[in-house]
Parts: C-alpha cells; sequence; structure tokens
C-alpha cells in the first residue's frame, strides 16, 4: 500500500522559487570583476535567472545542452547556477586555475554548447576558442562598457543579452534525476573525469547543508563564500542558503587577506568557508598588521574548513582569535561534496580546549545519507574502533555511481562502494579520520606514516606558513618521509630546530630524513599541496645524497 502524498519532483528550480517568494530581501554581495562591490538579492537574482532562462531558450539551449562557465564567485555565477539548471541544461563549472590544455580537454568532453566567461578570463577564452569550434558561442560576464575586444565571432554580452527578456519563468516540471551541474576533477594522475549531479542528488544535499547536524546554514546567517563556485558546488552553500533564505557574500577575485577580513568584517559575517591555504593567508595578515585592525566588531561564529586536513593549530587560531568554531568537513567532487562533518557530542560539550581541538581535528561523523566505512585490501571489512587502518569507501544518494560517458569503467564495487582513494581510521563514535591519500602515504619498512600529521604538526611552530611531507626513495627503508618548509615572511627555521620542535609531536620514527626550507610549495589548481611534482622532482634526493 503507498502512502497518499503528493508527487513533487526535487528540482533546483524550487530552491530559487522559495527564496524569491520567502526571502526576497535577503542580501547577495559581490566583488565584482569590475571593481566595485555589488548588491544584489535573493529577489534579485530569482529575477535574472528568470531573464537568463529565457535569452537560454532563445538561443535554442534545450534540456541536456552542457552550458560551461569560466567565472570566479559573483552575483552573475550565482544566477547562472538557478537559470541554467531551471531550464533542464546542466551546468558545467571549469576551473580556471587548470592549465589551458586541461580546460581545453574539458570543454570538449563535456561537448559545451556556450562559454560564460569573467572579463579577467579574456586571454584564456582567447586562446582557447578558435580550438573549439563546437562551440555556438560566447558569452562575457559583464555590461557593455567593459566588453572586452576579442575579436571573435559571436560574443555576445551577458547584460545585453538579459535586457530584452521576462523576469518570469515558468519553470519546467523535469525529472528530478535529470542532470543538472557537471563538475570534472581535478585531474592529477590522468585526464579530468566528470562528476555529474542530478537535481535529486543536490537538493538531498541541500537539506543536509541546511541542517542544525550539517552546515546549520539559516536565514540568520551572513555567509562569505570563499570556497570557488567552480569547485564542487561551492561544498553546496548556493542552494542551501536558498533553501534557507541566508545572506551570501561573494568575494570574487579577491582572495587575499586583506579583502577577505574587510569583507567579513563590513558584511558582518557569521559564518565563511574555504580551503586551509586561504586561512592561513587571512591569519598572515592579521598577524603583519594587528596593532592597525579593530576585531571587536567582528560576528564570526564558525569556519566551514574542508579541501584538505586542517591544522590544529587553525583551528586553535580561530578559536583564540575570533571565538569562532572550525567545522571540519570531508568530502569530494564525487560526494557533492558532504560526506563528515565535525560537530561534537553531547559528551564533549564539558571538555577543556585541548580536548577538544583533538575532536576538531577529525574529519567528521558522516551525516545521515552518507554511510562510510574502511576496509583492508583484501575487501573485508574494518572495525569502527580508532585504530585499524583501512581504504575509505562511501555510498549514499549523493554519491557518484560513475563517471561522465564512462570515463574510468566501473567505480562502484558489488554492494555500491565507491573507493575515495583515501586511508583512514574510523572510532566507535563514527568519526573518520584521514591518515592520509592512498597515493600520498610514507610506507618506510613495511609502516605508514602519515604525510598529513606531519604536515600538520610541523604548520604548529609559529614561524611556519606551510608544509609539505613527501615519500622519497631510501636505500635502506624503501621510502622515508622528506619535509619542505615554507616560514612566514621575514622568519627562518633551522633543520635541526624543526626536528627538535617535531620531536615530541610526532613519533620518533616518523621523523623526517631530511627537512628543506622553500621560498614558494606547488600547489593544485584546487588549492592542495601538488605532491606529483614534488615526488618528481625530490625523488632520489636521499639516495643522491647518501651516494655523496
Amino acid at each position: 500500500m503507498h502512502g497518499l502524498m503528493q508527487r513533487t519532483p526535487l528540482l533546483l528550480s524550487s530552491l530559487i522559487t522559495h527564496a524569491a517568494e520567502n526571502h526576497a530581501g535577503a542580501e547577495i554581495v559581490g566583488q565584482s570583476v569590475e571593481g566595485p562591490i555589488v548588491r544584489s538579492s535573493w529577489g534579485e537574482v530569482a529575477r535574472r535567472a528568470a531573464q537568463l532562462a529565457g535569452a537560454l531558450s532563445r538561443l535554442g539551449v534545450r534540456e541536456g545542452d552542457r552550458i560551461a562557465t569560466l567565472a570566479w564567485n559573483t552575483p552573475r555565477h550565482l544566477e547562472l547556477y538557478f537559470g541554467v539548471t531551471g531550464i533542464g541544461a546542466v551546468l558545467h563549472t571549469v576551473n580556471p586555475r587548470l592549465f589551458l590544455p586541461q580546460i581545453e580537454y574539458m570543454l570538449r568532453h563535456a561537448e559545451d554548447s556556450f562559454l560564460f566567461f569573467d572579463i579577467s578570463f579574456t586571454d584564456i577564452v582567447a586562446a582557447l576558442a578558435p580550438k573549439l569550434a563546437e562551440l555556438r558561442g560566447l558569452v562575457a560576464l559583464t555590461d557593455r562598457a567593459h566588453m572586452p575586444a576579442l575579436g571573435l565571432p559571436n560574443v555576445l554580452c551577458y547584460e545585453d543579452l538579459l535586457a530584452g527578456e521576462a523576469d518570469i519563468y515558468l519553470w519546467p516540471r523535469l525529472d528530478e534525476d535529470a542532470a543538472s551541474i557537471l563538475c570534472y576533477t581535478s585531474g592529477t594522475t590522468g585526464n579530468p573525469k566528470g562528476v555529474l549531479y542530478s537535481h535529486r542528488a543536490l537538493l538531498l544535499h541541500s537539506f543536509c547543508a541546511a541542517a542544525a547536524d550539517g552546515l546549520a546554514v539559516s536565514c540568520l546567517d551572513s555567509g562569505l563564500v570563499v570556497v570557488p563556485l567552480f569547485h564542487a558546488n561551492a561544498w553546496g552553500l548556493p542552494f542551501a542558503a536558498a533553501m534557507v533564505g541566508a545572506k551570501l557574500v561573494l568575494p570574487g577575485a579577491r582572495l587575499d587577506g586583506a579583502s577577505l577580513f574587510s569583507l567579513m568584517q563590513t558584511e558582518r559575517c557569521t559564518f565563511a568557508a574555504g580551503v586551509p591555504t586561504v586561512w592561513f593567508g587571512l591569519f598572515d595578515y592579521i598577524d603583519r598588521n594587528r596593532d592597525a585592525l579593530d576585531l571587536s566588531r567582528f560576528c564570526l561564529d564558525r569556519i566551514l574548513c574542508g579541501g584538505s586536513a586542517a591544522p590544529r593549530v587553525l583551528i586553535k587560531r580561530f578559536d583564540e582569535t575570533f571565538g569562532a568554531f572550525l567545522l571540519h568537513a570531508w568530502g569530494m567532487t564525487e560526494t557533492s561534496p558532504i560526506a563528515t562533518l565535525g560537530r561534537l557530542l553531547p559528551k564533549h560539550l564539558g571538555l577543556d580546549r585541548e580536548a577538544r581541538y583533538d575532536i576538531q581535528s577529525k574529519q567528521g561523523r558522516p551525516v545521515y545519507g552518507v554511510e562510510v566505512a574502511i576496509f583492508d585490501p583484501e575487501g573485508q571489512r574494518l572495525p569502527r574502533d580508532g585504530r585499524a587502518v583501512g581504504h575509505l569507501k562511501v555510498r549514499g544518494p549523493w554519491v557518484t555511481a560513475g563517471y561522465f560517458k564512462g570515463e574510468g569503467g566501473v567505480v562502484l564495487d558489488a554492494e555500491n562502494w565507491f573507493d575515495t582513494g583515501d586511508v583512514a581510521t574510523i572510532d566507535a563514535d563514527g568519526y573518520v579520520t584521514l591518515t592520509d591519500r592512498a597515493k600520498d602515504i610514507i610506507k618506510s619498512g613495511g609502516e605508514w606514516i602519515s604525510s598529513i600529521e606531519l604536515e600538520n604538526a610541523a604548520v604548529g611552530h609559529p614561524d611556519v606558513l606551510e608544509a609539505a611531507a613527501i615519500g622519497v626513495s631510501h636505500p635502506k627503508w624503501v621510502e622515508r618521509p622528506l619535509l619542505l618548509v615554507r616560514c612566514k615572511e621575514g622568519k627562518v627555521v633551522e633543520k635541526q630546530a624543526m626536528l627538535d620542535f617535531l620531536a615530541d609531536r610526532v613519533a620518533r620514527w616518523w621523523l623526517p630524513d631530511d627537512v628543506i626550507m622553500v621560498e614558494e610549495l606547488p600547489h593544485t589548481a584546487t588549492g592542495k599541496l601538488s605532491k606529483v611534482s614534488l615526488r618528481k622532482t625530490y625523488a632520489d634526493y636521499l639516495l643522491k645524497k647518501a651516494a655523496e
């Protein structure tokens, strides 16, 4: 016997309709590419998304067509999130930090029909467009006064495109399993692979993000979204914010510490979301300008941090500087992306700060909708005892079932588990602690050394800005850890001083065989340390040193 409930498809268009009807005045504040701060609202975003939908329909865009973006976090990019997906087309958010050949590959592979771009990426578009004959048009996300001189055919102005359209659009009743957004993985070990999200998956994910034990986004919030709109749907924040009518603050291309500090203060942000690298930049700015800064006007309650493991020192800095709780999150493009969140349990509320930091340093517990488990190399499930280390696998309604166009082949096992490529432990309360990426873990004499724990220990040094630990060849132990350290401006840390600092923070046999001070460390297009390039550069470092 079936229940007698209405069958309403779970569609992203329902979010912008709800926001327009119930939270029209809630602000959307954006740093424009042209320069000024732009103030919009959910009502305005809804009207302009409707105009965009009309323009796309007039241009012949049909359900399933892919529409690419090369754009920062701005109100215009947010409008694309709803205008494109609302008509049944697929929004393909492209990471502009990737190498040109990777961007070209993704645009070809996705078979995008139109490319919308911020004018700061004009050079990228000028280099790529002549190679992409299948593109039907280019749209510059600007007004007529700032149109770039590309000298290419079929270049349209976004504001002109919207100007002639009605600001009301009757969103079609799509199949909730229809594709909505296409995001590609970073492709560090081969060509990027596409993750194709459905309306249903992203709407369910939005409920999770808005929930009190999720990201706890509400209409009382003002959220600084530093995580890019081109990176795994900005962790679902655009959709969760529309669901509850939260204010969003979009920093555009200005991601330096000074700009983020100003926005957080001026816009009275209650939360902010971004990767650890961004927050280290913020604190570097604060440290260099502390006497001139007023921290009393901040309303910061929590920081949503993911992308890579948040070091303990970062958790402590936010607590001591702002009284803000760093909410550690873990997920990946393939999980839409939220899979685990570092919420505290009732038994943790009486802990002292240091003990609480221990809990916050973990990657958190699985949210409802996602199952997590660890397995040994033979595929046997391992216990949740906080000691067993295994390959982390996930499954759930917003976890990928395969990559776009079948790239990578079958990615699920017989029980629908997706192998994340991470190595982890899970304790009795369900808290996941990432030991490492399977490809990054250091295997020394048959034992595993966590590069993540080594790095987090190293950045705990007050003069260290960033650190990378990699496994390099060793004549006896097969691999040993090598630590590369980038110091804060004007600071120097000697090798022995770093080893002494680490000595009571990690196991003795984990101590790196050498420490190298560097001016810069390479990063991937998503802001993570590029250990692939570091391993190539330093693969034989210890072997050569031993031979000297």
